[in-house]
């Protein structure tokens, strides 16, 4: 199940959607990160909710799988962790992919729809605060093992990892906000 839920984080929808449009390659156009937010910028809304949409989809997926298949709470994480390393370093697109934000809301959601409205919330305060996609990013999935201790702390671990793995793929946007030269939305 771990490496179904690789392959299927593996998938980048804002490269094939990118491709299916004739659109730019998110990798080496805007932010060059295949992600809804990069998307938005070289398109238009629609086509960037298509890839929100996907992306969370594909880490919903395993994990709900492996949920009705009674796998236990650590089981689960490895398998979020899988989906979303996936999204970071798809094996389809020469292991160059996104930030995985959206896989890794995917993959909480079945946690808890509690949990997921947290996370959704978290993240539209700070964006709609700072007009900064990758600080609300940062902020959300700082708080999510906050938010999950607090909710479902049989998870915190796992989202821990999550966590650390997320705020490590933003570090040139952690540098561009420093430096305040990072893209506001």
């Amino acid at each position: 199940m771990i490496i179904v839920a690789y392959l299927i984080g593996s998938i980048s929808s804002a490269i094939v959607i990118c491709r299916l449009l004739n659109l730019p390659d998110p990798r080496s156009t805007g932010s060059n990160n295949p992600g809804a937010t990069n998307v938005l910028r070289i398109s238009n809304k629609p086509t960037a909710a298509c890839v929100l949409f996907f992306d969370i989809l594909k880490g919903t997926i395993p994990v709900w799988g492996a949920y009705f298949l009674g796998l236990t709470p650590i089981s689960l994480g490895l398998i979020a962790v899988a989906a979303c390393l996936g999204h970071m370093y798809p094996i389809f697109f020469n292991f160059d992919g996104g930030k995985a934000v959206a896989t890794a809301f995917g993959v909480l959601l079945p946690i808890g729809i509690d949990l997921g409205a947290l996370l959704i919330l978290t993240w539209l305060l700070v964006a709609k605060g700072t007009r900064y996609s990758s600080l609300a990013a940062i902020v959300t999935v700082s708080l999510a093992p906050l938010y999950t201790w607090l909710l479902k702390p049989l998870y915190v671990y796992p989202v821990l990892m999550l966590s650390v793995l997320i705020v490590f793929r933003h570090h040139e946007n952690i540098k561009r906000l420093l430096n305040g030269t990072e893209n506001k939305l």
